[in-house]
């Protein structure tokens, strides 16, 4: 693959990149990028996360090696109880590497990577207490506001975040750190202070975050707002159609998610996007691309109860690979979120 098809790959359907002259260079320069993502094994995945499970298969396809990080000290730091991190860890472990199958990627693609395997080094430990001397609390809770749940009456383990996600991308030997948009403060934060310890600083990748059903961001606290990885078909149904989808309004989690999923797994497979309908209303009618889609849904040529129809005909497609494991990990996941 030449460079200007690896590049498009890996910046399709980014927020920012910071920065692109960096990250070109790097892409010329290295033959294999090193890209990570972390998650603080808090709550439980849901389908949002197939935005990043895409943007890392385009990293994938474009040669870069992709490590995953299951950041179980950062659960802890962020209110996730000790007893249980065992148990979320098994279940991010499980319910993720069952996305990337979901979306063609072969899991020796995939290095996963537990925070407690090496941030409990002395030497790491010695790094965060240096670290620690160059920033201000007002600094690391600043980078934390938007990733961490500080409450009223903040605890000191918020602070502490940050500086172990800078310290991270040292430790795990990586080019590049990817993130949400929310996560751009932090991510900002290891690109300012790591070279005040010595570290070269990283490349960060931010991909966008897709909104919920009922329209504010798909959290994993709000079961309203998101379908989670171990829904049945019928649940994700309904769901669906009590989703927010005002016609003629392309900002709903609809759009979104058949934007930055569905659509790119369409175009890669060179598939279309297929709606069903009854004869009397215009019969079948199949998308090619996205931007035909929310054309017709604005000029309200596109129902929103046939959108949500055919989005959740295609969710139920791509959890398949889950249907098989839904009794373990729904166990797993009654003892991890008891």
């Amino acid at each position: 693959m030449d460079f200007e098809k690896r590049w498009e790959l890996v910046k399709r359907n980014t927020d920012e990149i910071i920065t692109e002259e960096e990250l070109k260079k790097l892409m010329k320069k290295k033959k294999k990028p090193v890209i990570y993502i972390g998650y603080a094994i808090t709550g439980k995945p849901h389908i949002g996360y197939y935005v990043p499970i895409i943007k890392l298969a385009d990293c994938i396809k474009a040669g870069f090696i992709v490590k995953f990080l299951l950041a179980d000290l950062h659960g802890a730091l962020d209110n996730c109880p000790w007893d249980v991190l065992e148990k979320r860890y098994q279940y991010y472990e499980k319910t993720i590497s069952l996305m990337f199958k979901s979306v063609g990627i072969d899991l020796k693609d995939v290095e996963f990577v537990r925070g407690s395997s090496f941030q409990l080094g002395k030497k790491y430990f010695l790094d965060l207490l240096k670290l620690s001397t160059f920033t201000s609390i007002h600094e690391c809770k600043r980078a934390a506001a938007e990733v961490v749940k500080f409450g009223n009456n903040p605890k000191l383990s918020g602070v502490i975040y940050p500086l172990m996600q800078a310290l991270d991308e040292e430790y795990l030997g990586v080019d590049i750190q990817h993130g949400g948009t929310d996560q751009r403060k932090v991510l900002m934060f290891a690109r300012e202070n790591l070279p005040k310890i010595g570290y070269k600083r990283r490349i960060e990748f931010l991909t966008p975050l897709i909104p919920g059903l009922i329209g504010k961001k798909m959290s994993a606290s709000d079961e309203k707002s998101k379908v989670d990885v171990l829904d049945d078909c019928s649940t994700i149904k309904k769901k669906l159609r009590n989703a927010l989808c005002e016609a003629g309004n392309p900002d709903n989690g609809i759009l979104a998610f058949l934007k930055y999923v569905l659509m790119v797994l369409k175009k890669d497979k060179k598939e279309k996007f297929i709606i069903k309908r009854d004869k009397q209303y215009g019969g079948d009618i199949s998308y090619s691309n996205y931007a035909e889609i929310e054309k017709d849904f604005i000029n309200k040529k596109l129902h929103p109860l046939d959108l949500k129809n055919a989005v959740a005909d295609e969710i139920n497609k791509l959890l398949i690979p889950f249907e098989k494991h839904r009794k373990k990990l729904k166990k797993l996941g009654s003892e991890a979120y008891a």
